[in-house]
C-alpha cells in the first residue's frame, strides 16, 4: 500500500560524503521525510567506508541512488562495479535502494535470497523526450511491478502541460490497484507533478534543498514544496486553481493565494501553469478538481472564446482574466478583475484624489494614452472609457491599435508616433505591455523625453517593482502607479470569485511586498 500521505524526499547531489552528511542533516532539519543519496554525483567515492558512514546513524530514511549516464546522471562506469555498491546498500540495511529498469532484472538475480525485509526496492525508468500515452505508460508500470519493485518509478518529460494528467491518470490507477508509485513530469511544464502528488496519491515527491541543487529538470526547492504550496495540507479534496500563461515561472500568484487560502483556512492550492495552447489545456483539466484558474500573457483573448460563459464586462473588454469551474454544471465562466483593480488604482494615484465612490470620476475628460493592445489593454481602454476619459491606444502594430480603438470609440497611433504626441499636458499614460520585464529590465515603450508630458504613469508591469519607465517618469515629474496595485487589487477581486469570501487586503499587500 502506498502511504497516506505523500512522502517528501530531498536528493542529494553533493560532490562529497562530507557534504552529503550536511545535505542529509539539513534535509531532517526542514522537515524532509526521506533524502535520497545520488552515489553517481560524488567526484570521489570509496564504497564501503563512505556508503558504511552515510548509512550509520542517517537521520533520515535513505535512498541509495547510483545513476549511470544512459539514464541522465553521472556515473560513467560499468554496470556490474555500480550495481555492486547497490548490493552493498541494500546488506547495509539501506531503507530503499533504486535500480534502473534497463539493468533490473540483472540486480535482482544478484540480490536472490539477500534483500532484507526492510529494504525497499525502487525500480525506476526516466524518459528524456516525451510522456507515453495513458495505455504505455500503464502497461510499463505493470512490466516493473512484474519484476518484483516494491515501488514503481515513472519519471517523463512534459512538452506540453495536457502530457501531466497521463501521469495523474496513471498514479490514480495505480493507487486503485493497490501499487506504490512515483510518478514525476520533469521540466517547467511538469511542476505541477511535483505539487499536486499528494492529490492523486503519489508515493514521494522530491523538492531540492536549495536552488542549484537539482537532481532533475524541473524540481523545485523543498522549501517552496512545504511553505508556498503546503503539500503536507494537500489531499484528494483539496481544490486546485492556478495561473495559465506562458511565461509564468515568474508569478507571484502562488506565493499570494496559497498564503491567501491558508489564512482563511480554504482548503486549495493554486499552482503554475505553463500552457501553450488554451483551449486544449482546459479541455484536458476538466475534471471538477480544477476549479479556477487566473489568466495572463498571452491567453486572455483566447479565453473569451474558450469559456462557456462569460461575463458582460469581460465579453464587451474582450479578455478574461479569471475563469471559474460552476460547481453545478462544471461550466466555465470568465470575469475580468484586471478593469476594477488597473482603473482603482490609477484614480488614487492622481494627485489630489483620495474620494472613494466619488459620482465623477478623475478621469473624466482626461487625456489617456493606452500603449498595447491585448487582453490587459482592452481592460485599461474599456475601464478609462467608461470612466469618460478620452482614450488613445497606441501599439507597436497600427492594425491592432486601430482595431481597439475602433471598438471603444477612441483614436489610434502607432509607438513611434507616440514619441511626439502631447496635444495637452498633464496626460496619463498606461503601459500594458510586458515591455521592461525581467530579464529585459532596460527595455521601455516611450522615451525620458516624451514623459514629460504625463501627469500620472502607470506600469503593468511589476517585474521589476520599478521598471525602466516608471523611474524615467518619476525624474520627469509624473506621479507613478506600480503594476503591483494593479496585481494585488485583480488579485482580491479573484480571490473572492475563487473561494466566495471577503479577501484578506491587508495580508496579500504583505506578502505582495515582502517579495518584491
Amino acid at each position: 500500500m502506498a502511504p497516506s500521505k505523500t512522502l517528501f524526499c530531498v536528493p542529494s547531489v553533493a560532490k562529497t560524503p562530507d557534504e552529503m552528511a550536511g545535505d542529509m542533516a539539513a534535509a531532517a532539519s526542514i522537515g524532509a521525510d526521506v533524502v535520497e543519496l545520488r552515489l553517481d554525483c560524488l567526484s570521489s567515492f570509496q564504497p564501503r567506508s563512505d556508503l558504511e558512514r552515510l548509512l550509520t546513524n542517517r537521520p533520515l530514511p535513505a535512498i541509495v541512488t547510483y545513476r549511470p549516464k544512459w539514464e541522465g546522471g553521472e556515473y560513467d562506469g560499468d554496470d556490474e562495479t555500480r550495481l555492486e555498491v547497490l548490493l552493498l546498500a541494500v546488506q547495509l540495511g539501506s531503507d530503499y535502494v533504486d535500480v534502473e529498469f534497463k539493468v533490473a532484472e540483472k540486480f535482482l538475480n544478484l540480490i536472490s535470497g539477500k534483500k532484507p525485509e526492510n529494504v525497499k526496492l525502487i525500480i525506476s525508468s526516466h524518459n528524456y523526450e516525451t510522456t507515453p500515452s495513458v495505455e504505455e505508460l500503464g502497461n510499463f508500470a505493470a512490466s516493473i511491478q512484474s519484476l518484483g519493485a516494491d515501488i514503481v518509478k515513472i519519471v517523463t518529460t512534459a512538452n506540453d502541460i495536457s502530457d501531466v494528467s497521463r501521469m495523474f491518470q496513471l498514479i490514480v490507477h495505480s493507487q486503485e490497484k493497490q501499487v506504490p508509485i512515483i510518478g514525476l513530469v520533469m521540466k517547467e511544464r511538469g511542476i505541477i507533478s511535483r505539487v499536486l502528488c499528494p492529490k492523486f496519491g503519489g508515493y514521494l515527491t522530491f523538492g531540492a534543498l536549495n536552488k542549484g541543487k537539482e537532481s532533475a529538470p524541473g524540481q523545485i526547492t523543498g522549501s517552496e514544496l512545504l511553505n508556498v504550496y503546503r503539500i503536507r495540507e494537500i489531499g484528494p479534496d483539496t481544490k486546485v486553481f492556478g495561473i495559465i500563461g506562458k511565461p509564468v515561472g515568474h508569478s507571484k500568484s502562488p506565493n499570494l493565494h496559497n498564503e491567501a487560502f491558508r489564512s482563511v483556512g480554504f482548503n486549495a492550492v493554486y499552482v503554475p501553469y505553463l500552457v501553450d495552447d488554451l483551449s486544449s489545456f482546459l479541455n484536458t483539466y476538466s475534471s471538477p478538481d480544477f476549479a479556477g484558474f487566473s489568466c495572463t500573457i498571452p491567453h486572455k483573448e483566447a479565453a473569451v472564446t474558450c469559456c462557456d460563459e462569460v461575463d458582460p464586462i469581460a465579453k464587451a473588454i474582450g479578455a478574461v482574466n479569471t475563469i471559474i469551474r460552476r460547481p453545478s454544471d462544471g461550466k466555465l465562466i470568465g470575469y475580468n478583475t484586471d478593469y476594477v483593480g488597473a482603473i482603482s488604482a490609477i484614480e488614487d494615484g492622481i494627485a489630489g484624489y483620495r474620494v472613494k465612490d466619488a459620482a465623477v470620476s478623475p478621469l473624466a475628460g482626461r487625456l489617456f494614452v493606452v500603449i498595447g493592445a491585448g487582453g490587459a489593454g482592452k481592460a485599461l481602454a474599456y475601464g478609462a472609457k467608461a470612466k469618460g476619459a478620452k482614450v488613445i491606444i497606441a501599439n507597436r502594430t497600427y492594425e491592432r491599435a486601430k482595431e481597439l480603438a475602433n471598438l471603444i470609440g477612441g483614436h489610434a497611433l502607432t509607438l513611434a508616433e507616440l514619441e511626439n504626441y502631447h496635444p495637452e499636458e498633464g496626460m496619463i499614460l498606461a503601459n500594458t505591455t510586458s515591455i521592461g520585464m525581467h530579464p529585459n529590465v532596460n527595455d521601455t515603450p516611450l522615451s525620458k523625453q516624451a514623459l514629460k508630458h504625463y501627469a500620472v504613469v502607470f506600469d503593468a508591469v511589476y517585474t521589476p517593482k520599478v521598471t525602466r519607465l516608471l523611474r524615467e517618469a518619476g525624474e520627469s515629474g509624473a506621479n507613478v502607479v506600480s503594476g503591483l496595485e494593479m496585481f494585488i487589487r485583480q488579485a482580491m477581486g479573484q480571490f473572492e470569485l475563487f473561494t466566495g469570501l471577503t479577501a484578506p487586503e491587508s495580508l496579500m499587500r504583505d506578502i505582495v511586498m515582502r517579495s518584491t
